[in-house]
């Protein structure tokens, strides 16, 4: 049988771009921090040998490798690099999936071993970034044996010999989907590892974990059942938020993330050309536990005073007896394509809120993203200081895992 389908996946590519504009970082502990610089969310191989795993915070890693260089993430820098090699990959294989930032997976018929190193070689010689390619039957195959290889590895299982080999022995937790809740339940079973996930009854995988199980259990038994998808489908969902690096209990504070946050949300809203008919909110707080709600609005919408207005009611109804905060999300639910909206005189932003909108707009195209912001976000104007946080990578359109 041929390769049916590739997966190209760069190595510690936060850091390997942070190499490229810096090389002195080659060879060196390198961890790479979130936008307030609390924790590691990449890691150099260099720096995983001394200890530190993603999701550290920094005052811990610090003593457990002094030796170690932390720089903050840019991903306007990294989505510069990730662009040029999804050009590389379009080169050589037309049909190519933006899965992520720093994956794509592409259509691999007729190709040989031999022309996946040349288009590792590619990528290398033209964006600096090393990067490890799988080639076998299905996505998921083709994602397991490129994260076999790491790192600059180039791996093809497409016999079935080659299938056994990647699947045996190697964790259930490493396919794409099956996150520790599904593996726990799956150990009940006796599935432990990939390969017997492949063996066991497709009925059982079916029930134990849905259709979504199914169509793994098809793909690792080499039948493809998930298309590289050149386009991404459209969003049911678009949210915007995260860690709010120190968490808090200050209101101002809180307040001032449910403004940020609605703004970015007013961004995605406008670039995907969609209005949201229900706004939820998701709180997790330091103590652990967490909250959630939603509103319907009173109009599908994508004007900040409007989507504002009912975050500022979420949180109200989130957050009860003054707990410290540590993540908020706003998700926008119910789109509906601006095209197909109807709408009346009254079912729209006033005359005086469009035209601020459209200052808005203009001016932050000129001067930069967030010149000019809601007053709300003062309180907030330590990360607005920071440029780390002017860009994220949601900020990043058209990747199909989210």
């Amino acid at each position: 049988m041929t390769p049916r389908i590739g997966h190209l996946d760069a190595d510690c590519f936060y850091v390997s771009c942070e190499r490229v504009r810096h090389p002195f970082l080659r060879g060196q502990p390198v961890g790479v921090l979130s936008n307030q610089g609390a924790c590691v969310i990449a890691k150099s191989y260099e720096l995983k040998a001394r200890g530190v795993p993603t999701g550290m915070p920094i005052w811990e890693a610090l003593p457990v490798c002094p030796e170690a260089i932390f720089v903050k993430r840019d991903f306007e820098w990294y989505e510069v690099l990730s662009r040029r090699m999804l050009e590389i990959v379009r080169e050589l294989r037309p049909a190519v999936e933006y899965y992520s930032i720093d994956e794509m997976f592409f259509d691999a018929r007729e190709m040989t071993f031999a022309d996946a190193k040349r288009l590792q070689r590619a990528i290398y010689e033209r964006t600096g970034v090393p990067v490890s390619v799988g080639l076998s039957l299905s996505k998921t195959l083709a994602k397991l044996a490129s994260s076999s290889g790491k790192p600059l590895g180039c791996v093809m299982a497409v016999g079935a010999e080659e299938v056994q080999q990647l699947l045996r022995g190697r964790p259930v937790e490493k396919i794409t989907g099956i996150a520790r809740r599904s593996a726990r339940r799956l150990e009940g079973y006796g599935i432990r590892t990939c390969e017997e996930f492949a063996r066991a009854d497709r009925r059982l995988i079916r029930r134990l974990l849905t259709k979504r199980g199914e169509d793994l259990w098809w793909e690792l038994n080499g039948t493809p059942v998930l298309p590289v998808q050149t386009a991404r489908t459209a969003h049911k969902n678009l949210a915007r938020g995260g860690s709010l690096g120190v968490a808090t209990a200050d209101p101002e504070r809180l307040t001032g993330w449910v403004a940020r946050n609605a703004e970015r949300l007013v961004e995605a809203l406008d670039y995907h050309r969609v209005d949201c008919a229900v706004l939820a909110m998701s709180l997790e707080f330091k103590d652990g536990g967490a909250a959630g709600a939603q509103f319907r609005l009173p109009r599908a919408a994508a004007d900040f005073p409007l989507l504002y207005e009912t975050g500022i009611k979420l949180l109200e109804r989130c957050w009860g007896q003054s707990p410290v905060v540590s993540y908020m999300h706003l998700i926008a639910g119910e789109l509906t394509p601006r095209a197909f909206a109807q709408r009346s005189l009254f079912d729209r932003p006033t005359p005086r809120q469009e035209v601020l909108a459209e200052v808005k707009r203009q001016v932050n195209e000129r001067l930069g993203r967030f010149a000019l912001r809601s007053g709300a976000t003062l309180p907030l104007a330590d990360l607005y200081a920071d440029e780390a946080s002017s860009y994220d990578v949601c900020d990043i359109y058209g990747k199909t895992c989210f």
